[in-house]
């Protein structure tokens, strides 16, 4: 992830089971640096950091930003993650050569996708961006 001049590389886990999503935002090295979670039917968030804080907020991006210090689009992350868009917002679609998804534009986001080959039909890659942040992910997992 990078904001401006500033840079962080950090590995996550998520668990997304709607209304619940829980992630687990770590060093290179393994070290957990917080646990975030949030039931978007209440809508309650909590952070819950390596030093024993904890924090509440009512939205995502609050929570991301105070962990993180850049606030991630965890509400379209679901549906990105598969090179769709969300179901809940207008959107912008330009398709690679094979018609998977190539470039998303969606809630202020540009989402630019990669694939592992020519034949894979869901993104290894993904790297967002909006105004001074971007963001990189690189999936490993999906179930």
């Amino acid at each position: 992830m990078r904001r401006g001049s500033e840079g962080l590389t950090a590995n996550f886990s998520w668990q997304h089971t709607p209304p619940r999503d829980e992630f687990a935002v770590a060093t290179p090295l393994g070290q957990t640096l917080a646990e975030i979670s949030g039931d978007a039917s209440i809508p309650r968030y909590e952070l819950r950091g390596s030093d024993g804080r904890r924090e509440e907020a009512g939205d995502w991006s609050a929570l991301t930003e105070r962990a993180l210090g850049a606030p991630l689009p965890v509400a379209g992350l679901a549906a990105w993650i598969m090179g769709a868009p969300r179901a809940e917002s207008a959107y912008s679609i330009e398709p690679d050569a094979s018609g998977r998804t190539r470039v998303l534009r969606q809630d202020g986001w540009e989402i630019v996708y990669a694939y592992a080959d020519d034949d894979a039909r869901l993104p290894a890659r993904l790297q967002l961006s909006q105004a001074d942040l971007d963001v990189r992910i690189a999936v490993f997992e999906r179930h």
